[in-house]
């Protein structure tokens, strides 16, 4: 697909992503879910926003779309992306979310999600963007236009983040919860998680403390991915206030991402593999994508579980789900090791607040943990059967299709000079045996991303930088 990435759209706005494009995106989706609209009354669209600096803006254009094609708008205002999510499920509502999610402050982008809450599959994406691809930016082309008096009327919604909110604590042990006395500190980084994690948080009955925690679309304090080079602020709180879970979301906060007591980050993929080996049964499967660490292969194996592999991105993997879901196979929990994670059971979608809840429940005594007893724990309790791998990331970033065609070159020709195991899943990655690098092209931003995990940072660092060094030099030719 040319529009749609590995999550949505994105991109810088005035480049790609401008009010124009913006407009005939939401006409696209709008004129497909017309098409599967019923009755007399005219269809409706839910439609959301992070606290990015030009989401009003691209907002007011995706609204223009949707009501010239005879949607009704139902505007829910800033709002993390899975309580969008969660409205479109409850009022059987497609909707639409501008958001860039992870990406810095000039980027923004469009979600789609259909009326069952979930992410639109790549069929229903692809009939959107025939729909874009159909139309020019000047003229009436493609799907069309309401007559004059069939037109859609927008309207707020007052009152979407108290419901999600109040979704998340009606989902989880909140009296467990609260009988374990936690601190929590907690960065939403100036996104939409600012608006409802640090009083759903305290409604668990947990000690609050923020920092980072006033919605701006300008994200003073810190860039919206949460890693830990933009951490350092969550690592000091979780220090200064001797809290027991440090929290961060990205900017539409369908992400979480911990730091432990001693305000030391948590790796993704052990949070996961926690998370996983928490709720796994035998016979049971989970999915991830396939950057996976090994964290995770080991949870689902010690469960008994299957562990199915998809192309990065949530879109991917929710799909891997439902068909599994199809078979009759229970997948409890999915995800990525950024902090993606999902619980079908629950809902079909990532959302940070809950799957930080969740890990709140684990701190509180929830499930068996090898070698730990029952009652209170520590985040490096929970996690500790799944240390003993470092994990490296780089990005190389390009500035024209040429030098990206060179880079995509290199790596195929690093991962067929390697004495290693090949996966081309979704870019290269080539195990070991004592380690694994992942190099593959970014859905959402115009870098290739190298990713390695070994049981040694050296080891890391080394099949990371081959990989990097081989890209570098393809780039300069």
């Amino acid at each position: 697909m040319e529009v749609f990435g590995s999550s949505g759209v994105r991109g810088v706005v005035g480049d790609l992503i401008t009010p124009a494009f913006v407009g005939r995106v939401a006409r696209a989706a709008g004129a497909v879910w017309r098409e599967g609209a019923t009755g007399p009354d005219r269809p409706v669209a839910a439609l959301a926003r992070d606290t990015r600096r030009t989401g009003r803006t691209l907002a007011d254009a995706a609204a223009a779309g949707l009501t010239s094609v005879g949607l009704d708008v139902y505007r829910l205002g800033v709002l993390p992306t899975p309580g969008l999510q969660a409205y479109a499920e409850q009022e059987g509502v497609p909707g639409l979310v501008i958001t860039a999610s992870h990406n810095p402050p000039e980027y923004n982008g469009i979600k789609l999600v259909g009326a069952d809450g979930i992410e639109l599959d790549r069929a229903a994406l692809e009939r959107v963007e025939a729909n874009v691809r159909a139309m020019r930016a000047d003229g009436p082309t493609g799907p069309a236009y309401a007559a004059w008096d069939r037109t859609g009327r927008s309207r707020r919604v007052e009152g979407a983040t108290r419901r999600y909110a109040a979704d998340v604590l009606a989902a989880v042990d909140r009296e467990a919860i609260a009988d374990a006395d936690l601190t929590v500190a907690l960065d939403p980084g100036h996104g939409a998680g600012a608006l409802t994690s640090p009083d759903l948080f305290r409604d668990l009955g947990c000690e609050v403390v923020t920092v980072n925690a006033t919605p701006d679309g300008h994200f003073p304090g810190r860039n919206p991915e949460p890693v830990p080079g933009n951490l350092g602020d969550l690592g000091r709180l979780v220090r200064t206030a001797d809290a027991d879970l440090g929290i961060a979301h990205d900017g539409d906060a369908d992400r979480a991402i911990f730091y432990d007591g001693a305000g030391d980050p948590v790796e993704g993929g052990a949070t996961l593999a926690a998370l996983a080996a928490a709720d796994l049964d035998p016979g049971d499967a989970t999915v991830s994508a396939v950057n996976v660490s090994r964290r995770l292969v080991e949870a689902a194996r010690g469960a008994g579980a299957d562990l199915e592999l998809t192309p990065i991105g949530s879109t991917n993997i929710i799909t891997r789900i439902e068909s599994l879901q199809a078979e009759g196979t229970h997948v409890p929990v999915a995800g990525e090791g950024n902090g993606g994670v999902l619980f079908p059971p629950y809902r079909l979608a990532r959302d940070g607040a809950y799957t930080a809840a969740r890990f709140c429940e684990l701190l509180a005594g929830r499930g068996e943990i090898e070698g730990v007893s029952g009652g209170r724990r520590t985040v490096r309790e929970i996690v500790a059967p799944f240390d003993g791998y470092e994990n490296v990331r780089v990005n190389v970033g390009y500035a024209s299709d040429d030098e990206r065609e060179a880079m995509l070159e290199a790596i195929e020709a690093h991962a067929a000079a390697a004495d290693a195991e090949v996966t081309t899943i979704d870019g290269h990655r080539l195990d070991f045996g004592d380690g694994w690098v992942l190099a593959r092209e970014s859905g959402t931003e115009p870098l290739v991303r190298v990713y390695a995990e070994a049981p040694s940072r050296e080891r890391a660092e080394a099949l990371a930088y081959a990989m990097r060094d081989d890209i570098l030099a393809a780039s300069d030719e």
